[in-house]
C-alpha cells in the first residue's frame, strides 16, 4: 500500500465541524507516517470527481471527513475497489460509523484507528446496498420519514435539527399512511398500507434511530423494516421506541429480509444514508463486500 492517502472533507459538516476535523486527523495520520493530500472540491459533483480521480490514481485509502453525507460521497468513489475507506465521523447522523462501532465527534481518536487500520490491515470488507445507480452503506427509507425529508429540505427556516422536528410536526397533521407493493428477491410480493418502508443495510438512520435494528453488514441481506398503517397516535407511540430498537416488537412492525427489494408507491421519495435519490419505484440490492473500511 502507498503511503500516500488522501483526505475527502466536507468543511461545513457539523455546523463547521468539519473543517475543524481535518488538522486533527491529518495530525494523526501524518504522525503514523502518512503523507496526506486533501481534496475538497467546489461542490458535490467536483469533490466526487476528485475523490474518484484520487482512487484511479491508486491513493492508499480514501479518509472521508463529515458527517453521512461524506460517507456516501465517498462510498460513490471507493464502492467496488479494493481502495480502503477510513471514517472521520463529526456530521450530525454519523450512522454509517456507529454501525462499525468507530469514533464518532473525535476525529482525533478517528485519524488513529486509520492509521492504524492501514499499518495493521485491519481492514473490513462490508455489504453496500445500491439503489437507483447509487450505494448506500445504512438505510434507504421511504414513507413518512422520507416526507418528512422532503418538507424539511423545502424549509429555509429554522436551522439544524428544529427544522426536522417541526417538518415532523407538520406531516403528521395531514399523515395518512401510503399503499406499497413490496418484491422480496424477484418472488413474495407484499401488497400493504404502510406509514414507511425502510430498507437496512445498517441499523440506523437519522443518528442513531435504529429502524433496521438487527440489520447485519457482513451477511449478504438487507432487513427490511415495514411499519404497518398507523394512525397518528399509534405512529406517535411506536416513534420513540426506535432509538432503541424496541418498535421491532409492536404489532404493526413486520421486518423481513431479503437480497434485493423493489418498492413501488406513489408520490413517495426514497433517501439512502440521508440523500435524495429519487422517486419510488425503486430496486435495492445488497452487494456483498462492496466496500473496505478501516476499522479498529
Amino acid at each position: 500500500m502507498t503511503s500516500e492517502i488522501t483526505l475527502f472533507v466536507n468543511p461545513t459538516a457539523g455546523r463547521g465541524r468539519g473543517a475543524r476535523a481535518a488538522q486533527p486527523a491529518a495530525s494523526a495520520l501524518r504522525a503514523a507516517g502518512f503523507s496526506v493530500r486533501t481534496v475538497l472540491g467546489e461542490d458535490a459533483r467536483d469533490a466526487l470527481r476528485r475523490a474518484r480521480e484520487a482512487v484511479a490514481g491508486g491513493t492508499g485509502a480514501l479518509v472521508a471527513v463529515g458527517g453521512d453525507g461524506m460517507a456516501s460521497l465517498a462510498l460513490q468513489a471507493v464502492a467496488g475497489t479494493r481502495t480502503p475507506l477510513g471514517l472521520v465521523a463529526v456530521g450530525t447522523g454519523n450512522d454509517f460509523a456507529r454501525a462499525l462501532d468507530l469514533p464518532v465527534r473525535d476525529p482525533e481518536a478517528a485519524g488513529r484507528v486509520v492509521a492504524d487500520a492501514l499499518k495493521g490491515g485491519l481492514l473490513r470488507d462490508v455489504d453496500l446496498g445500491r439503489a437507483g445507480g447509487t450505494w448506500f452503506g445504512t438505510v434507504l427509507a421511504s414513507g413518512f420519514d422520507s416526507r418528512v425529508n422532503d418538507r424539511g429540505n423545502r424549509m429555509r427556516w429554522p436551522t439544524g435539527r428544529l427544522r426536522y422536528d417541526l417538518a415532523i410536526l407538520a406531516e403528521l397533521t395531514a399523515f395518512t399512511p401510503f399503499p406499497y407493493r413490496i418484491t422480496l428477491d424477484d418472488g413474495a410480493v407484499l401488497e400493504t398500507e404502510a406509514t414507511l418502508v425502510a430498507v437496512g443495510n445498517g441499523p440506523s438512520y437519522g443518528g442513531g434511530m435504529r429502524i433496521c435494528a438487527d440489520a447485519d453488514l457482513e451477511d449478504g441481506l438487507f432487513d427490511v423494516t415495514v411499519v404497518g398503517d398507523c394512525g397518528r397516535a399509534t405512529l406517535l407511540k411506536v416513534f420513540p421506541k426506535v432509538y432503541k430498537g424496541t418498535h421491532l416488537g409492536h404489532p404493526k412492525v413486520s421486518v423481513y429480509r431479503a437480497a434485493k427489494v423493489e418498492l413501488v408507491a406513489e408520490g413517495i421519495t426514497g433517501y439512502a444514508d440521508g440523500e435524495r435519490i429519487g422517486p419510488l419505484p425503486l430496486t435495492a440490492e445488497c452487494v456483498p463486500g462492496a466496500v473496505r473500511v478501516a476499522v479498529r
